[in-house]
């Protein structure tokens, strides 16, 4: 579709009256109270009638569109600068009329993200003061709303509209992208419109768009099946249940006897059947895939019925059995299980139900009422499995991998989120994006550092804002403190983040790692975190360049005697002792080690242990790590790996 603009003048103007009724002609996005993007041609778009003509007014302005075949329309308004006056825009098409009014012209930022970004601010850190005080008619907001959706539409939640910041309005808002929006408004005086499109959990794979996913590649076979379950779910539910049966053959092939009924699985030890199986002793962190099983007692009667297995709901995805034939798969850790028994599958006596479950992180298993776990006969009777099941202990998802999610599923899908709240929105006018995610990705950091960087092209390309800031929030500190050098799946995403800043001159990085906490994976100080985004904005959307919006970060490693030494792109400081805490170096087996560091404004310098040959240097590498090290400005030094020199 052909953006078209049309300007019209002088006594060849359309006339508009005053609206009869409203009427669909404006996209969803488009409501009461919006704020439009100053500074650049007003995209505005909608449905008419196919083919009819459209016609604007904003204030004064007016223009036309021809809506094609289907009905779409799309304008182009003049460019204006920021005011805080209120604007009407009115479209006409035929005998429709639209208005909205209370329009104001400044700067709008989209802020997404998994939990920490949809974070209230009712729950932040003095947050019933702060929304008390969230009272700004240049301030307008609109939450998207949550959802999941197999194919892009174009319409937002009827309840997702523009609404003035006030106590109401403000108080389930994402609180770091309220802080951030007041600090730019009180920089940069104009207007500014925020955009809440967050949901908890979600992977990054799920807002990016199906074009997007497919150009990066390594997502086909995944958004051939979700293109599949669009047209037809049980298609598409079964495509991905081979999908996830072929991960399974590979990663546990142990486990291939384990669904037959003449398996003997006596020695396999219990639990409770209705408990997150983290409930029990030595399971407690344990995430991957465990094997269930139990049995139930059938008459010849009853065998002789259709069935349903009902399972309640499995954290998070589950393969299930019934006499060794596979009966369904699902994913959701709070989706109840019910799946058809196909005729002959059971038989009088002993039947065995196994259930392959794979939790992703946090709760697994099984869980929900005892009593409503077993089979349900056609003439209404219920056949329970009991209170306890039989497990086995197949795999850790640390040494499997990710298992294939089902492309459909809202928060870890392909592209559905963005399908059904960042498409609804494009091409609105933005000054630029605001992400803090990551948390549901810490498995696969390298594959974040394909993604990350598709994700802010795929977002630019969409709003038509290819040098628009894309503001990016370090992940906070949260699991285990450590006192020495191991593994960290955190610090290697909050790597990955680090580097996609370092290549794109048009992204900034807000550190959060020292605002986090070991015990809860939702820091509350989202004042601060909002602040960090602002100083990011001012510095790269409003012409503050000598601000300095962020910690110390690495420029390169190099030996130098007995030393490496660490140049820093800023001078820092040490807090506590002088001197900075963290620093490890490593040699080529990956055997790291920390060592002591020494500060000298931009340069920390490391002493390389007698015989030791360092081959990379590793700072706050850990879950949780302990920092003393920050720049003037007191912002956290990032996490980094380098190569040393």
């Amino acid at each position: 579709m052909r953006l078209t603009r049309h300007l019209l003048a002088g006594a060849a103007a359309l006339a508009f009256a005053a609206p009869a009724a409203a009427a669909p002609l404006l996209a969803s996005v488009f409501t009461d109270h919006a704020v439009l993007q100053r500074d650049k041609p007003i995209a505005v778009w909608g449905v008419a009638a196919p083919n009819a003509v459209v016609a604007l007014d904003l204030s004064g302005e007016q223009g036309l569109a021809n809506a094609d075949a289907k009905g779409r329309w799309v304008a182009l308004l003049d460019a204006r600068p920021a005011t805080g006056t209120p604007l009407t825009l009115t479209v006409k098409a035929g005998a429709e009329t639209q208005t909205i009014s209370d329009l104001l012209i400044g700067d709008v930022w989209l802020c997404s993200g998994q939990s920490n970004m949809e974070y209230p601010l009712r729950r932040a850190l003095n947050g019933e003061a702060e929304a008390a005080a969230a009272t700004d008619p240049h301030v307008r907001l609109l939450q998207t709303g949550r959802t999941s959706l197999p194919y892009p539409t174009d319409k937002l939640p009827v309840q997702a509209v523009w609404k003035t910041s006030s106590y109401e309005t403000a108080n389930n808002f994402s609180a770091a992208c309220f802080f951030m929006g007041r600090d730019i408004r009180k920089a940069a005086g104009v207007p500014v419109g925020l955009i809440d499109a967050t949901w908890g959990g979600s992977i990054i794979q799920d807002w990016i768009s199906g074009p997007g996913l497919k150009a990066l590649g390594g997502y086909d076979e995944g958004l051939s099946v979700l293109a599949d379950y669009a047209k037809d779910p049980v298609k598409g539910m079964a495509r991905w249940g081979a999908m996830l049966d072929r991960w399974a053959a590979r990663v546990e092939p142990h486990a291939a006897n384990w669904a037959k009924p003449d398996f003997d699985d006596r020695a396999w030890a219990t639990m409770p059947a209705e408990q997150f199986w983290e409930t029990n002793p030595g399971l407690e962190t344990f995430d991957g895939t465990i094997w269930l099983r139990a049995e139930v007692t059938l008459t010849k009667a009853q065998a002789a019925q259709a069935a349903t297995l009902v399972l309640g709901p499995v954290d998070d995805i589950d393969t299930s059995f019934v006499n060794g034939r596979q009966v369904g798969s699902q994913e959701g850790w709070d989706v109840k299980r019910a799946y058809a028994v196909p005729a002959g599958t059971l038989k009088a006596g002993r039947n065995v139900v196994a259930v392959r479950a794979v939790d992703v992180g946090g709760g697994g298993g099984a869980w929900g009422p005892a009593q409503d776990k077993g089979l349900k006969l056609a003439d209404g009777s219920f056949a329970p499995l009991g209170g306890t099941w039989r497990y086995k202990v197949s795999t850790r998802l640390s040494d499997t991998g990710l298992p294939p999610h089902a492309p459909w599923l809202g928060t870890s899908g392909l592209s559905t989120l963005h399908n059904g709240m960042i498409a609804p929105l494009a091409p609105y006018g933005v000054k630029g994006f605001a992400w803090y995610q990551g948390e549901a990705n810490v498995t696969e950091a390298k594959e974040y550092a394909r993604l990350m960087p598709a994700l802010i092209a795929d977002w630019r390309r969409a709003f038509d804002a290819p040098d628009a800031p894309f503001l990016m929030v370090q992940l906070a500190a949260f699991g285990p403190q450590v006192n020495k050098p191991g593994v960290s799946r955190w610090a290697e995403l909050r790597d990955v983040q680090r580097r996609t800043v370092a290549a794109d001159p048009n992204t900034g990085l807000a550190s959060a790692v020292d605002l986090g906490s070991p015990y809860d994976i939702h820091p509350a100080d989202k004042l601060q975190v909002g602040l960090r985004l602002g100083g990011l904005a001012r510095k790269l959307a409003y012409g503050e360049t000598a601000l300095n919006a962020s910690g110390p970060a690495p420029v390169s490693a190099a030996r130098d005697g007995a030393e490496v030494v660490v140049t820093l792109d800023q001078p820092a400081v040490a807090y506590g002792s002088g001197r900075p805490a963290g620093f490890e170096l490593c040699d080529s087996a990956e055997s790291c080690r920390f060592v002591d560091a020494s500060l000298d404004g931009d340069k920390v310098r490391l002493t390389v242990p007698a015989g030791y040959a360092a081959v990379k240097v590793r700072f706050a590498w850990a879950d949780s790590p302990v920092l003393n090290l920050f720049g003037a400005n007191r912002l956290p030094a990032t996490p980094f790996e380098l190569p040393v020199r």
